[in-house]
């Protein structure tokens, strides 16, 4: 495989983000009968490529055999096309229990908190609350059984949506009464309403009253959200799409803090993945300083938001970051986590040098909460 495994040198190290590749069936597999005619499916155009199809329609965004690439990190040269098929490129360890047990033990990884892939992708082209749920229902159920007899070291988290607030408290509980540890949104919204809107609220309250954590994970998002102001790109799109679309995830980030959310709920834990982390520092420091010459109170903030950050936040480090390190003991040492976002394609993969440049410049103390026991204290696992 392409993928370099290599063996991790510290003991109880736990990936904060990792993916699996669902099984194209899970839809059809998983969702109660009455939406069945309704279900996600992997088609093939007339070229041979692949695409989604969501309630009956062709997707809009997840066309040209895009799925095919989903698991190919380490595959630097991997191209779409006829012979390049979803569930026939998933990597070892990506779509298989068994196999990510024994690439976790190969790795020195005592677990991993493991996020979707096809469940990223389909959220922002479908505005029927009703069927968002069942589909995210019917993927929570999946992973929920994907990682049942692992001994808790596959992580599952239930995939939520804030198009119905309710619905998604009452999906909470279900999927932790099932299991999971906690839950994500994507960074946008279909309404408009920042994450933090009170309108929101009955997910956060669920998930205080659970003890779970929700955090922002990156999505595909509507073409309103996506984070640019420029036209006329042509290749060089796609990087700088990649590069700049951490954007959405800061922007709901920052909406708890000047809607009110985290002092609303003290008690909510709400994380930011897979958008790096070394971006942090400079986001509170500007944070911080607007609230000392802004009226912030007036919109709720009663704390300075570096103290809310370290009283209630944490956030995943990319696997390649190299700056990110020297700002985590200034910042909130019991915030930060390492993932590796495996097997995903934006990250090249093999993380000997990469792990060592991450943790280098950290103390033992830091080194084992950024590596593991942050991890396990915010998820309780």
């Amino acid at each position: 495989m392409p993928y370099e495994i290599v063996r991790f040198p510290y003991e109880g190290t736990v990936d904060a983000d990792g993916h699996i590749l669902e099984p194209a069936t899970l839809w059809e597999e998983y969702l109660e009968e009455r939406y069945q005619d309704r279900a996600l499916r992997i088609r093939t155009d007339d070229e041979g490529l692949e695409y989604l199809e969501l309630d009956g329609r062709p997707s809009e965004r997840t066309v040209k055999g895009v799925l095919g690439l989903l698991g190919a990190m380490g595959e630097l040269d991997a191209k779409r096309g006829p012979d390049r098929r979803y569930m026939d490129h998933i990597p070892y360890g990506g779509g298989d229990a068994a196999e990510r047990l024994e690439l976790l033990d190969k790795e020195n990884l005592e677990q991993v908190v493991l996020y979707p892939t096809i469940g990223l992708l389909w959220e922002c082209e479908l505005t029927d609350p009703e069927l968002t749920v069942a589909y995210q229902r019917a993927y929570n159920r999946w992973i929920a059984d994907f990682c049942r007899t692992s001994g808790s070291r596959l992580v599952p988290i239930a995939h939520l949506s804030l198009l119905d607030p309710d619905a998604a408290a009452v999906e909470l509980e279900r999927a932790v009464a099932d299991g999971c540890r906690g839950g994500f949104v994507a960074p946008f919204t279909h309404s408009r309403k920042p994450h933090g809107h009170p309108d929101h609220d009955p997910l956060y309250r669920k998930a205080c009253e659970l003890g779970v954590p929700i955090a922002i994970h990156p999505t595909y998002e509507p073409v309103w959200a996506i984070p640019t102001r420029f036209r006329h790109m042509g290749r060089e799109r796609e990087y700088f799409y990649n590069v700049m679309g951490r954007q959405g995830a800061q922007q709901a980030f920052l909406s708890f803090f000047t809607m009110g959310t985290l002092e609303r709920f003290p008690e909510l834990k709400l994380g930011v993945l897979e958008v790096g982390c070394g971006w942090v520092g400079s986001f509170l420091d500007r944070m911080d300083a607007v609230y000392e010459t802004i009226s912030a109170k007036g919109v709720g903030m009663e704390h300075p938001p570096s103290e809310l950050f370290r009283r209630q936040c944490f956030v995943s480090g990319d696997p390649d970051e190299r700056a990110a390190p020297l700002i985590i003991d200034l910042v909130g040492a019991g915030c930060f986590m390492w993932a590796t976002d495996y097997p995903h394609p934006d990250h090249p993969g093999g993380w000997a040098h990469a792990l060592e440049r991450f943790v280098a410049p950290l103390s033992a103390e830091t080194r084992a909460g950024v590596l593991g026991a942050n991890v396990r204290r915010i998820y309780g696992i």
